[in-house]
């Protein structure tokens, strides 16, 4: 009896087996559909599985997020310590090389007080400075100048010095009681003496109207090259001796140009330099009456 009962059921899975095989797509198509379904139905029913779901495979998320989380972290705190281990190398060196530079500065400071004393020397006068805001621009294709927030009421006169933290700007050129008229260096009518940093050869920064004014008068033999600092020479008493002007960027057949270290086309405040050198203001027209 055994043996025939199960020859039985085997008859009886085979084309059940086949019968599966047969639908298999179609009842998977049908599943699919009323899960689509059933995901579109907003009923209250649905919503609490839902969340009874989530609620129950979230922890199950969070303890198997934890492990990368913490192998993120570990990297990235062995990744700290390696870039904080270069900078502090980087850091060394650099201070290795302020100390050398702080010992030299101070030696050549004795030397050249002990000099100065040899030659009975008279120090530069010290300058003033008064904050300005621009209040104008009139950069255009004929004239590079600036509007000022500042007159004669704050000590500005014609012809001082215009500058700024990185270098020279320009100088006055009109004053008034609560107001001033800046001319830039690259403007077409702007003429100051400088100087070679380096090899201390003497010239003229002579504006045209282009971002890079040019240095004319240069001796014959000078020997200028891209990078030389441009200071002002204080020659003439208009500017003060030693401001830093620019960077030369080119030096050949077309001439000598130089880069302004001011960023003369994103001026907001300025400092005018009240040189002793120059003359005081002249008094405005409602003053003399």
């Amino acid at each position: 009896m055994k043996p025939r009962s199960g020859t039985s059921v085997l008859r009886l899975a085979v084309p059940l087996r086949v019968l599966l095989q047969r639908f298999t797509f179609l009842f998977l198509v049908i599943g699919a559909f009323a899960l689509m379904m059933l995901g579109k139905a907003e009923t209250v029913p649905v919503e609490r599985v839902t969340v009874t779901v989530v609620d129950f495979v979230a922890p199950i998320m969070d303890t198997l997020s934890r492990p990368a989380a913490t192998i993120d972290a570990a990297v990235q705190r062995v990744r700290g310590l390696v870039a904080l281990h270069g900078e502090n190398e980087r850091l060394r060196r650099e201070n290795a090389r302020l100390l050398a530079w702080q010992e030299a500065a101070r030696r050549l400071s004795r030397q050249n007080t002990a000099l100065q004393a040899l030659l009975d020397y008279v120090p530069e006068p010290k300058s003033k400075f008064t904050a300005a805001r621009v209040i104008g621009d009139a950069g255009g294709v004929f004239i590079r100048s600036m509007l000022l927030n500042a007159g004669t009421r704050d000590g500005l006169a014609k012809s001082q010095a215009v500058v700024t933290g990185d270098g020279l700007v320009g100088r006055i050129t009109a004053v008034g009681k609560r107001s001033a008229r800046a001319l830039l260096i690259t403007d077409l009518n702007s003429r100051v003496p400088v100087v070679v940093e380096s090899s201390r050869d003497r010239a003229i920064l002579s504006g045209d109207n282009s971002r890079f004014p040019r240095l004319v008068f240069l001796p014959t033999n000078s020997a200028i090259k891209p990078g030389d600092r441009i200071l002002t020479s204080g020659h003439g008493g208009m500017f003060p001796p030693a401001l830093p002007v620019g960077e030369v960027v080119s030096a050949g057949k077309g001439g000598v140009r130089v880069r302004p270290y001011a960023a003369l086309d994103r001026l907001e405040f300025v400092r005018v330099v009240a040189y002793p050198g120059i003359a005081r203001p002249d008094p405005v027209e409602g003053e003399r009456r």
